[in-house]
C-alpha cells in the first residue's frame, strides 16, 4: 500500500503577528517624495507681484487679478470669434493661456513696459529671460505632466494657434486699459498717460482683430460704471 503524504498542518492565523494600524502603508515603487514638485506653490506667489510700480496707484492691482482679468476677457475675445466671425478658436485654451501668460514674472519681477520696450536690444533680452523663465517654470512639474503646461506656454505653430496668442495679447491691452479708466474714475491723473497710450494699442487690435472691435464696443463702455448702473 503506498504511502500516503502527510497533510500540512492548518495554518494558525490566530499565531500570526497583528497588522499595527498607526503603521504607515508601504509606499508604491512609483510614488514621488513629498515636496519634489513646486509649479502650483510657485504660482501661488502671483498675487504677491504687484503692477505698475513706477506709477501712484489708488489701488495696488496684483499679478494674480490681471491674469485673471487677461483669461476673462481672452475667453470672451476666442468666443466671439467663433460664434460671429467664424473661427474654431479653442476658447478654453484661450482662456488658459491669459491666464498663464505672466506667471513667469514670479521668477523674473514685473518689467515696466517703458524699460521692457525702451529699444530692442532690451526687448529682445527680456523676450529671452522670459523663455528661460518659463522653461524653468514647467521644469517644476513631473514629467508625466510637463507636456500639457508646455503647450499652454509654447506655441505650437498652427494658424489657430498663432491667432488665439494675438487676442491674449489683445485682451492684455485691454485688461490694461480698464486698470487706467479705474484709476481715472477714482480721481487719479497718474494713468492719463498711459491710457492714451494704451487706448491706441487697443483701438489698432480692433481695426485688425474684429473680436477686439466687438468688445470695445459692446463691453468696455460698462467699465467704471458703479454696481447700481450695472445691474439696474
Amino acid at each position: 500500500m503506498p504511502d500516503v503524504p502527510a497533510s500540512k498542518p492548518a495554518t494558525d492565523h490566530a499565531s500570526q503577528p497583528a497588522a499595527d494600524p498607526t503603521a504607515s502603508p508601504t509606499p508604491s515603487p512609483t510614488a514621488q517624495p513629498h515636496g519634489d514638485y513646486h509649479f502650483f506653490a510657485v504660482l501661488s506667489r502671483m498675487r504677491y507681484i504687484e503692477r505698475w510700480a513706477l506709477m501712484r496707484n489708488s489701488r495696488s492691482e496684483s499679478l494674480s487679478e490681471h491674469s485673471l482679468d487677461v483669461a476673462v476677457i481672452a475667453h470672451a475675445l476666442a468666443t466671439l470669434a467663433n460664434v460671429r466671425h467664424g473661427r474654431h478658436l479653442d476658447a478654453e485654451k484661450a482662456a488658459l493661456i491669459g491666464l498663464f501668460h505672466d506667471a513667469s514674472e514670479v521668477i523674473t519681477g514685473d518689467m515696466p513696459t517703458p524699460v521692457k520696450y525702451a529699444n530692442r536690444t532690451l526687448r529682445d533680452a527680456y523676450k529671452s529671460v522670459e523663455h528661460e523663465a518659463a522653461q524653468t517654470l514647467v521644469s517644476t512639474l513631473p514629467d508625466d505632466l510637463r507636456p500639457t503646461y508646455e503647450a499652454i506656454f509654447v506655441p505650437d505653430g498652427t494658424e489657430d494657434d498663432r491667432y488665439l496668442r494675438r487676442l491674449v495679447k489683445a485682451a492684455d491691452k485691454v485688461s490694461a486699459l480698464v486698470k487706467c479708466l479705474d484709476e481715472a474714475q477714482a480721481g487719479n491723473s497718474e494713468f492719463k498717460t498711459a491710457e492714451a497710450t494704451i487706448r491706441e494699442a487697443v483701438d489698432a487690435y480692433a481695426r485688425e482683430l474684429p473680436e477686439v472691435a466687438d468688445f470695445v464696443a459692446e463691453f468696455l463702455p460698462s467699465y467704471g460704471m458703479t454696481l447700481d448702473e450695472l445691474l439696474s
